[in-house]
């Protein structure tokens, strides 16, 4: 199967298990958004798991599946899905916690989507690939409108999320470069012993 075709694959899957999770939690009153990040509280860590697969409605889902399913295929065809994710994840809940309102509850996915953005877009900076550097450029001027997220604004939308997503990106970015250390740019060669037999 062609890596276009799994990848495509794989963010279809996340998209339906993503939409029956919203219709468990419509079909419940909302009970599952008490699982979000509750900021400063040992109780409200473990929402940092379980906030992104949550959204207040489907208008809050599909407002981050849009961007979200594009930019993940495009991850996914960089190889680097899950380390990336992995890291975004992380520092856009810890930076939730830390920074959040008192008693607010953070759900949603758009801190993944942040993070994916920054990471896709800097990620040819770091690698000094030329054509990593062209794909961010199509992505900021596509997505960029929405960089503007990570700003503090009213209205009940997490910009916390959208910060440390963004940040978390970044450093996936600088922490998985290809030519992070220039010295041992090229992949070493397992030593043979031995002579010939």
């Amino acid at each position: 199967m062609p890596k276009w075709e799994r990848s495509g694959i794989t963010m279809g899957v996340i998209a339906a298990v993503l939409l029956v999770v919203e219709a468990i939690d419509m079909a419940t009153g909302g009970d599952l958004d008490e699982y979000g990040i509750v900021p400063r509280r040992l109780s409200g860590l473990d929402g940092i798991i379980w906030a992104p697969l949550l959204h207040s409605d489907f208008a809050h889902l599909i407002g981050n599946l849009i961007p979200g399913v594009v930019l993940g295929f495009l991850l996914l065809m960089s190889g680097r899905f899950l380390w990336v994710t992995a890291i975004v994840w992380v520092i856009s809940g810890l930076g939730v916690w830390l920074t959040a309102p008192t008693g607010s509850v953070t759900i949603g996915a758009s801190g993944i989507v942040f993070g994916w953005l920054a990471y896709l877009l800097v990620r040819g900076l770091f690698n000094r690939d030329v054509w990593q550097v062209l794909g961010g450029v199509v992505l900021l001027a596509v997505y960029g409108g929405i960089l503007w997220g990570v700003l503090p604004h009213g209205g009940g939308v997490s910009w916390q999320g959208h910060l440390f997503g963004a940040v978390g990106g970044v450093l996936a970015a600088w922490m998985l470069s290809d030519r992070r250390d220039p010295g041992n740019s090229e992949p070493r060669r397992p030593e043979l012993k031995g002579g010939p037999r």
